[in-house]
């Protein structure tokens, strides 16, 4: 029986085989390798990694889909949510390479969710909506640079590496999408992450302002004593000078 593709779970299956064949050279699967993938649908871009890997783990909500899915020998099917999902349980002190088409509508809170697991994971290959990536990957002074930005190059190394036209899927999405490579750095900065979270948050929540009135003010009264200069807006500040002053205030 066909399967109708669900609005509520934001289900757009790849179809476009010569795209599924290159998501899966940029993924490059080895055999025996641990590797989970999230939200495998019909299974467009499973098969081809599968035969590869030997085996899958695979995360799928939609009850139908992870029913289909379970007849496939090679496959651990996990019916769930992935925002409930303990990823370093599913790796078993293993590393886990972690690949998807992932949902656009909650595309942000799963890749967070995710920096959670940070630890036991040793890359991501996500398809997402070019915007997103392109926000993911931007750097200091860009328009497309923000809290997305600092709050994963703090702890990933990316790079937008594939564009994935509308016409890829069905049904086609009104948006143009893009896989991004994401590798967890190895020595990251030791910082407080709730901390920086609400830092980049409060710099970010007005980015036509000079910080003076939006970060100055908060860190005025956390009575930070350090240097740090406000007289200028969100985007041109670094990632490292967040991590620097992050790290100043937790001192």
């Amino acid at each position: 029986m066909k399967h109708i593709p669900r609005k509520r779970f934001g289900q757009h299956f790849l179809s476009d085989g010569g795209i599924i064949d290159a998501i899966v050279n940029v993924i490059h699967p080895q055999a025996g390798q641990a590797m989970l993938e999230i939200g495998p649908g019909l299974a467009a871009l499973t098969q081809p990694l599968v035969e590869r890997l030997g085996h899958l783990t695979v995360i799928e909500l939609d009850r139908d889909l992870a029913s289909r899915l379970r007849l496939h020998k090679q496959l651990t099917v996990v019916e769930s949510d992935v925002l409930r999902v303990d990823f370093t349980a599913l790796a078993a002190g293993q590393k886990l390479r972690v690949v998807g088409n992932l949902p656009y509508n909650i595309s942000t809170p799963i890749l967070f969710h995710l920096l959670a697991h940070v630890s036991a994971i040793e890359d991501q290959h996500f398809m997402l909506q070019k915007e997103v990536v392109d926000r993911m990957v931007a750097s200091p002074a860009t328009s497309d640079y923000g809290r997305l930005s600092v709050m994963l190059q703090w702890r990933y190394e990316m790079e937008n590496v594939l564009f994935v036209p509308p016409e890829s899927f069905d049904p086609p999405p009104r948006v143009d999408s893009a896989v991004v490579r994401m590798v967890p750095r190895s020595a990251p900065a030791i910082i407080d992450v709730k901390l920086l979270e609400k830092m980049v948050q409060v710099a970010f929540s007005q980015r036509r302002k000079l910080l003076r009135h939006t970060l100055g003010a908060w860190l005025t009264e956390r009575n930070f004593a350090g240097s740090f200069d406000v007289q200028r807006r969100a985007e041109e500040v670094s990632v490292d000078e967040y991590l620097q002053l992050a790290m100043a205030l937790n001192s």
